[in-house]
């Protein structure tokens, strides 16, 4: 089993280019062939697998795939708890997946592990303030357990060991983003969606529509992609609506905004059919949603 090693390290090491080039799938498929040899060494190998792991998440993240990037840092975590990469990047898959009161607890473990983190403390913040206007003043009172970070695993990614497999990254600097950067370009298309959410609030629509379109350059968050709807409905341009919505579907197929806004979408392009389908796909999993039970009332009409 010693050669399996150098394999798998020149693969990941191939993955990482990949990922720079942007080319999450093939990145992906190289972490998973690296993994796949490291599968028969066991523990001795649980950090390397649990730093392709992350990797892999990232590719998964950048691709919008927020449940593949979710299980692949749990993976992570289970072989290696409490890494700073795999708690950071799962966070924002929650986030994507607006599943809020988990992302703000891994966001609150990284700053356990270490309280410099400032992606974690702006996380923090604005989980925060989601899970305000969700569930009200008593929101921490739902929060799931935030556990406790021993003392040993703050002390151990305080200090990088000369074992560490890269920090899931090649030591080389390069000119294009690699996974460990892969953050630093989900938090600029945050930054750049919650720019475009306050054009909304002033009802600059258009603009609003370029602070998305930015945002969805650098992470295809579905979040983005109902805002953006929102947007192209209220400009009128119903067919990019649309497509927006079934963009957010592909990413979370359940997502009731994006149920709701194609369905208003479709019904304004008059495919009254697809709009109802789309409104009791709805109602399964919101049967007492008001507005849909409402619109489903003006397509009967129609």
């Amino acid at each position: 089993m010693a050669a399996a090693s150098p394999s798998a390290s020149a693969l990941r090491r191939a993955g990482n280019e990949e990922f720079r080039r942007g080319q999450y799938g093939p990145a992906a498929a190289l972490y998973t062939r690296a993994l796949e040899l490291l599968e028969a060494a066991g523990e001795a190998a649980a950090e390397e697998r649990s730093a392709l792991l992350a990797n892999r998440a990232a590719c998964h993240l950048k691709d919008g795939a927020c449940g593949l990037c979710v299980a692949d840092c749990s993976g992570a975590l289970a072989l290696v708890p409490f890494g700073l990469k795999p708690l950071l990047r799962r966070a924002a898959a929650y986030e994507a997946l607006e599943r809020y009161g988990l992302a703000y607890v891994d966001y609150k473990t990284v700053l356990q592990v270490d309280c410099s983190v400032q992606a974690a403390h702006d996380g923090v913040n604005r989980m925060t303030k989601a899970l305000l206007e969700k569930d009200g003043v008593n929101w921490r009172q739902k929060l799931p357990p935030i556990p406790t970070v021993p003392l040993s695993a703050q002390m151990r990614w305080s200090v990088p060991s000369a074992g560490d497999p890269g920090a899931n990254a090649p030591p080389a600097p390069a000119p294009r983003a690699g996974p460990d950067q892969a953050a630093a370009g989900v938090e600029r298309a945050r930054t750049l969606k919650e720019e475009g959410n306050e054009l909304v609030k002033k009802g600059n629509h258009k603009k609003a529509v370029e602070k998305y379109s930015e945002s969805l350059k650098l992470n295809q968050e579905c979040a983005t992609y109902t805002n953006r709807a929102l947007c192209y409905l209220a400009l009128k341009r119903y067919k990019e609506a649309a497509q927006d919505c079934t963009e957010a579907l592909r990413l979370d197929p359940t997502n009731v905004k994006a149920l709701y806004r194609r369905a208003q979408a479709l019904k304004e392009l008059k495919d009254y059919k697809s709009s109802i389908a789309d409104i009791k796909s709805l109602l399964k999993t919101e049967p007492k949603n008001t507005a849909a039970l409402r619109l489903l009332q003006e397509l009967s009409r129609a």
